[in-house]
């Protein structure tokens, strides 16, 4: 097995390498970021294979977002440079030696791969440096992202002479606010591969829909889902959460079998052969059968997601959307006697949080959690709002007032988490509007999260895909 694998999307040995949208669109999304960052050069580094127990034995590649967004060149190694006052860019790349092609296979020149995203000049690796240093003779500003990966870091520290552990607090901020701006608002042919990794997303909830009965293992049925996510697509688009320990908000471990009457968290997405994400979660019971407090639990979490796609729409603070789901959230924990109180008062206080930690949702895209490499506070907030610090809703990851083209998730949930139930108690903390001892009765109920994706339209919202995925206590029911 070889270190240097070229692992992409739409190129084999027999086949002719294509990007996913027509040249057009990538020279003209270069333009654009040329218009907000209008001096100095812009780096680019692609991703790079990283091993995985030995040197040889790599990972499954994938490509890094920004670089695909704005050359399309799903191959390891490669760097673009893009000179924001000449609009000149260049790949530099390393065309294959007759080692490489034994091991992978041929493939056209690095001039012709290019020329598919329309970029004419094309370099090798070895001569990035030079033209850095170059650059740099003449005062010219490197704008660069912080990177999320080491080995990004590393080449970037010997590209720059910044040592390794400044590199993140050295990027652009004003790189990083225009590749926000470009990449929050998705193009009518990023709209189209969101629907097809929705439509991937549902396949794969629907293959554990089909098999969550008594007997069977979490691994199981997240081997299921994965193998949908494989099959249709490049994978899955982030580790499956699939647990019957719903309080827990990330459960990886898939180590139980499914017991009757146990609520299933499954919090599944896919990537499209493009890269771009779904990401959705269902709470079923376990044999397909409510019972009665599940139910009325369920209903309130239904409730609060659907009160949040009543309210999308352009104009409107995401972060208003999420407190207007909690106050509904917070009134039906009320009519069970697990809150108590003025609810327009608790939500205000953040006493709603103890039992929904996180936020609302968050963008998506070629990212899962779109762009939040590059900081979340970027991706979410802005100038008109900023992040609050109160638990819970700094925990919103998606704040900012809605446009149409946004992409984001809507997953309100609903935990009963005893180490924290019992922490808040000891504190008498918010104890207006918290009946503790009720709340430790529905502890073993575990958790419940439901989640959809929505496209921000013109007048309103709209769930990609044909279809959404059964979601009411009858739908769920009816599949049993």
């Amino acid at each position: 097995m070889r270190t240097v694998r070229l692992i992409f999307l739409y190129v084999c040995a027999n086949s002719k390498f294509t990007t996913m949208f027509a040249k057009e669109i990538y020279i003209k999304r270069r333009e654009r970021l040329c218009e907000r960052v209008d001096s100095g050069i812009i780096l680019l580094p692609g991703n790079v294979d990283v091993s995985m127990n030995y040197p040889e034995n790599t990972y499954t590649f994938r490509q890094n977002s920004h670089f695909l967004y704005f050359a399309g060149l799903d191959l390891q190694g490669l760097f673009v440079t893009i000179d924001s006052e000449t609009r000149e860019t260049i790949l530099f790349a390393d065309e294959l030696t007759m080692d490489d092609i034994i091991w992978t296979g041929p493939k056209e020149s690095f001039k012709e791969i290019a020329a598919t995203c329309g970029i004419e000049t094309v370099m090798p690796v070895k001569a990035l440096e030079t033209f850095i240093q170059k650059a740099k003779a003449k005062e010219r500003t490197i704008h660069f992202l912080p990177p999320y990966r080491a080995e990004t870091a590393i080449r970037l520290s010997q590209l720059l002479g910044i040592p390794v552990q400044e590199i993140k607090y050295k990027a652009s901020e004003r790189l990083i606010r225009a590749i926000v701006a470009l990449r929050s608002v998705k193009g009518p042919e990023e709209l189209i591969e969101l629907e097809k990794a929705a439509e991937i997303g549902y396949k794969m909830h629907e293959a554990v829909m089909a098999n969550a009965l008594p007997g069977v293992t979490e691994r199981e049925l997240a081997a299921k889902a994965e193998y949908v996510a494989l099959s249709k697509g490049t994978g899955i688009s982030f580790p499956t959460i699939l647990t019957q320990r719903g309080e827990i908000l990330h459960g990886h471990d898939h180590g139980l079998t499914l017991e009757k009457g146990n609520f299933l968290v499954c919090d599944a997405g896919a990537e499209s052969l493009s890269h771009y994400a779904s990401d959705f979660t269902r709470t079923i019971p376990v044999g397909g059968r409510f019972t009665q407090r599940q139910k009325e639990l369920y209903q309130i979490v239904l409730d609060a997601n659907n009160k949040a796609f009543d309210l999308i729409k352009p104009g409107i603070f995401y972060r208003d959307v999420h407190l207007a789901s909690c106050l509904v959230l917070a009134e039906g924990l009320k009519s069970l006697g697990i809150m108590k109180g003025d609810m327009k008062e608790a939500v205000a206080q953040g006493a709603h949080a103890l039992f929904m930690v996180h936020g609302l949702g968050h963008m998506m895209g070629l990212d899962v959690h779109d762009m939040e490499d590059i900081g979340e506070n970027y991706v979410g907030y802005d100038e008109e709002i900023s992040r609050s610090p109160q638990f819970g809703l700094s925990s919103l990851r998606m704040g900012r007032r809605l446009q149409p083209g946004f992409v984001m998730t809507v997953e309100p949930g609903l935990y009963f988490i005893p180490a924290l139930i019992k922490k808040w108690q000891s504190e008498k903390k918010l104890t207006d509007f918290l009946n503790y001892e009720k709340a430790l009765d529905y502890v073993g109920t575990g958790g419940i999260r439901l989640e959809d994706d929505v496209v921000v339209t013109e007048s309103g919202n709209r769930m990609p895909g044909k279809k959404r995925l059964p979601i009411t206590p009858e739908e769920i029911e009816g599949l049993y």
